[in-house]
């Protein structure tokens, strides 16, 4: 069974910290972890309009630093989950050689969802349709497990 899971998106303060308090909250018992391929908001609490919402929901992510993703955390966690092909892809760039740490994107647990990826509300300004969309595909891995 899968215990350590680390969520990434961009920037580490919306999407990635919204999964892992999202997922804290429906299997608490396994060991999350959020990250950034950027390192613009190193150290920062996430982003405040996304942090309303999620509270909004029950889930508190306030205490939560944006980190970045980092060639280590292969090795750190069991399953790693990107947000967008984007992040995959910089995720990827990093993967040591001979390392089989599945990545996944986090819209192939919400396949009746209707996209491939998880948009970024920081542009788009829908906390809560990418909260709606959090919560499907959060769904979805718990049962995978």
């Amino acid at each position: 069974m899968t215990t350590k899971i680390l969520f990434v998106c961009l920037g580490n303060i919306c999407r990635s910290p919204a999964a892992e308090g999202v997922f804290r909250t429906l299997a608490p018992e396994l060991e999350t972890d959020s990250a950034g391929t950027g390192s613009w908001h190193i150290g920062e609490p996430p982003y405040g309009p996304m942090q309303a919402a999620a509270r909004a929901r029950g889930h508190d992510i306030s205490n939560l630093r944006a980190r970045q993703f980092k060639a280590q955390d292969f090795m750190a966690f069991d399953l790693i989950i990107g947000m967008d092909d984007a992040n995959i892809a910089e995720i990827e760039r990093l993967r040591p050689s001979g390392d089989t740490t599945p990545v996944k994107r986090f819209t192939d647990y919400a396949p009746g969802c209707g996209v491939d990826h998880v948009p970024d509300p920081y542009y788009t300004r829908d906390f809560n349709g990418v909260l709606d969309l959090i919560e499907d595909a959060a769904k979805g891995l718990r049962a995978s497990l």
